[in-house]
């Protein structure tokens, strides 16, 4: 997996996954709160998908600290991508390369797409059982979501005495050949600030 060279999409130049041509800082702000904006794993507001609606929906008023890594399957040797995210003041933070940006994308914006997304996807979800995290007491839950020709499987872990997301792994296949990665996620919520831009 490479970068190749940024392109327009909607209103950001994004970096580029080859092969598929995903947009990074798209898979990036969805699934940092794992609400994707291409299908991945997330959160129709069904009865067994609702614990994990209410926490990606409660990252949108939390001050969060999301790391990514993504790596594509097979892997062929190829170095894993990773980026962060920071949700703070209102305002979302995506760092890629090493530089941090601020996304032209509130996370209020992000909220209305996934609600736009998911009158188009087909997602269940089911419990799984309680797992410890960090010393934190979780609840797993399995995910899978269909959306076009994306589709994605998953785990999320939700922590019981907070309500918010503390992991997160899932594969996505967005078809053809080389379409498909592994993402890892993982959220902190400790002293979590802007961070300084790159400019």
């Amino acid at each position: 997996m490479r970068f190749e060279k940024p392109k327009k999409s909607g209103r950001f130049a994004t970096p580029c996954y080859s092969l598929k041509r995903t947009s990074l800082l798209s898979i990036i702000l969805g699934v940092t709160f794992g609400i994707s904006l291409i299908g991945a794993p997330r959160l129709a507001a069904e009865d067994n998908c609702q614990p994990t609606y209410d926490a990606m929906s409660k990252i949108m008023t939390t001050p969060t600290h999301i790391y990514v890594t993504m790596t594509a399957v097979p892997n062929n040797s190829d170095k894993p991508i990773t980026a962060e995210t920071i949700y703070a003041t209102g305002s979302a933070y995506v760092r890629v390369s090493g530089k941090w940006t601020r996304s032209r994308m509130t996370p209020q914006e992000v909220v209305k797409q996934e609600e736009e997304n998911r009158k188009n996807s087909k997602t269940t979800c089911r419990y799984l059982k309680d797992e410890s995290v960090n010393g934190e007491t979780a609840a797993v839950y399995s995910t899978h979501s269909e959306t076009g020709d994306i589709k994605s499987d998953g785990q999320i872990w939700i922590s019981k005495s907070k309500g918010l997301p503390l992991r997160q792994e899932f594969d996505i296949d967005s078809g053809g050949p080389g379409g498909k990665h592994h993402q890892s996620v993982r959220y902190e919520y400790t002293n979590v600030q802007p961070p300084p831009l790159d400019h």
